[in-house]
C-alpha cells in the first residue's frame, strides 16, 4: 500500500511516517519500481503500535526502546515495565508543573480587576521577576 493508504490505515499521518523514516523509528519501505514507498500490513502495524505510544506521551527516544523490546521476542517484561513506570514519573511531575501554573494563573486573575484602569497583576508578574525566581533555562516539551 502507498503512504496515503497506510497513513489511513495507521492513524498516522504520512508526514510523522516520513519522518519516522528519516530518524530510523522505523526501517525505510520498500520501493516500488515506479519509486513510490511500499507499506506492508506489517509495517502498518509497527505504526499502529507508535500512534499508540504516541497517545500515551512517550517520547520518540521511548518509543525506540519499546519497538526494540517488542521486537525481540526474548525481552525481559521488567525492562518494558522500568520504561512505562518512568514515563508514569514524568508525567505525574509535568502535571504538577501544570497544576502550579494554573493555581499561579488563578491567583493572578482573581487579583485583576477585569475593569477600565490599566493596573493589571498578571501583565505586572509577567514583566517582573520575584526575588526567589530560578532564572535557569530549563528545556520546555510540547506546549507547557
Amino acid at each position: 500500500m502507498n503512504i496515503g493508504q497506510a497513513a489511513k490505515s495507521s492513524g498516522v499521518s504520512a508526514k510523522m511516517i516520513r519522518y519516522y523514516e528519516q530518524t530510523g523509528l522505523i526501517p525505510p519501505a520498500d520501493r516500488k519500481a515506479s519509486g513510490y514507498r511500499d507499506y506492508s500490513d506489517r509495517d502498518v502495524h509497527m505504526l499502529r503500535f507508535i500512534r499508540r505510544a504516541r497517545d500515551l506521551g512517550f517520547s520518540v527516544a521511548e518509543i525506540a526502546a519499546l519497538l526494540e523490546l517488542w521486537r525481540d521476542k526474548s525481552r525481559q517484561s521488567s525492562e518494558v515495565r522500568r520504561i512505562a513506570s518512568d514515563h508514569i514519573a514524568t508525567l505525574e511531575d509535568k502535571i504538577r508543573d501544570m497544576q502550579d501554573m494554573a493555581a499561579t494563573l488563578r491567583d493572578l486573575v482573581q487579583s485583576c480587576r477585569g475593569d477600565h484602569r490599566a493596573e493589571c497583576p498578571i501583565l505586572e508578574r509577567l514583566e517582573t521577576d520575584p526575588p526567589d525566581e530560578d532564572l535557569t533555562i530549563r528545556p520546555r516539551s510540547g506546549a507547557v
